[in-house]
């Protein structure tokens, strides 16, 4: 007698479709997660309709992963029908557990957003025309979701049961997410599938006692593949980042940009960063430093927000620019 198999459903928000990627680079072991699931609705790999989806019986599939933020009127639709149709709801990818890069909307709002886009010097567009929700054209009537202003993750607009950062997930996170669901080995609800570990302690780079007396970009030098990037003077999110990934970034002697988000010891990952920088920038020896040499070297920080909340800028205490700022 053949064992029933578990009903699995994938759906997007805001989203490059990467986490996508992550599932099929699962290669033959994909083999093995298609004996065992039937798939229900997976857009980007299926031919399901929403339809299809919408009139299956609610709490009938085994389990959902979401990946994507929260940027419009339909990726919120799909999430709470996600979460109605499913049992289990997994958060797949950086978009969808901390905002991702789509979470740098908001620094500004949507007006401002569109009056930038659709008026580049690349941009065909002479009557700086805009996207309309409703459009009619040829007496059809064509509608697209309404943009929010402000991206926000998977648990601001649902309940969410796991979550499984990345940008996107390593393969082998996934394989242990798929291994834990199809055992029934899944810990308590609202657990990270990942460790809760921060990715200096998975770095294999040489460590000394970081006093950095000038701050490089990566395009500046070429750093030494062997030492930690922090004491070469290129900001790595390591300290503050959640490990997990293989530390592949840095295997490619390029810095963490901290896509894994925070561990669970830090409120804020920007944050735990610049409290982390504060304290290894200075200069040689025990000589203190001026407040306008403090200055200069924190010049020395490009785009600090997009550093700092490149990835979790909506799960963050600052959420996004003030709407009431000019």
């Amino acid at each position: 007698m053949s064992q029933t198999k578990l009903k699995l459903a994938i759906g997007l928000g805001a989203t490059c479709s990467g986490c996508d990627m992550a599932i099929v680079d699962l290669a033959e072991k994909l083999t093995n997660v298609f004996n065992a699931v039937d798939i229900v609705f997976w857009p980007t790999a299926s031919d399901q309709k929403l339809k299809e989806f919408e009139q299956l019986p609610d709490a009938s599939v085994d389990l959902g992963f979401y990946h994507g933020s929260i940027a419009n009127e339909e990726n919120k639709e799909i999430a709470h029908l996600l979460r109605k149709k499913t049992k289990t709801l997994i958060s797949f990818g950086a978009c969808a557990c901390h905002g991702g890069v789509p979470g740098l909307a908001n620094l500004t709002t949507t007006k401002e957003l569109f009056a930038t886009v659709y008026a580049t010097p690349s941009t065909a567009n002479p009557d700086l025309k805009q996207p309309q929700t409703k459009t009619t054209i040829g007496g059809y009537s064509l509608v697209l979701p309404e943009k929010f202003d402000t991206v926000q993750c998977l648990n601001e607009c649902i309940d969410v049961d796991y979550y499984l950062p990345g940008c996107p997930p390593e393969v082998p996170l996934v394989e242990k997410a798929i291994e834990a669901i199809l055992t029934g080995k899944l810990p308590a609800k609202g657990e990270t599938l990942a460790p809760n570990r921060i990715l200096c302690d998975e770095c294999p780079r040489k460590r000394e006692e970081k006093k950095i007396p000038k701050i490089y970009r990566i395009q500046q030098i070429i750093p030494d593949q062997e030492k930690c990037l922090l004491d070469q003077g290129v900001i790595c999110l390591g300290p503050s980042t959640r490990m997990g990934c293989g530390a592949r970034c840095l295997e490619a002697n390029m810095p963490c940009r901290g896509c894994m988000g925070p561990t669970s010891k830090a409120l804020d990952q920007g944050a735990k960063m610049i409290a982390s920088l504060g304290s290894i920038l200075g200069l040689e020896g025990e000589e203190a430093m001026t407040e306008e040499e403090v200055k200069q070297l924190m010049d020395q920080v490009k785009d600090p927000l997009g550093l700092f909340y490149m990835f979790t800028l909506p799960a963050s205490i600052l959420k996004r620019r003030n709407m009431t700022q000019k």
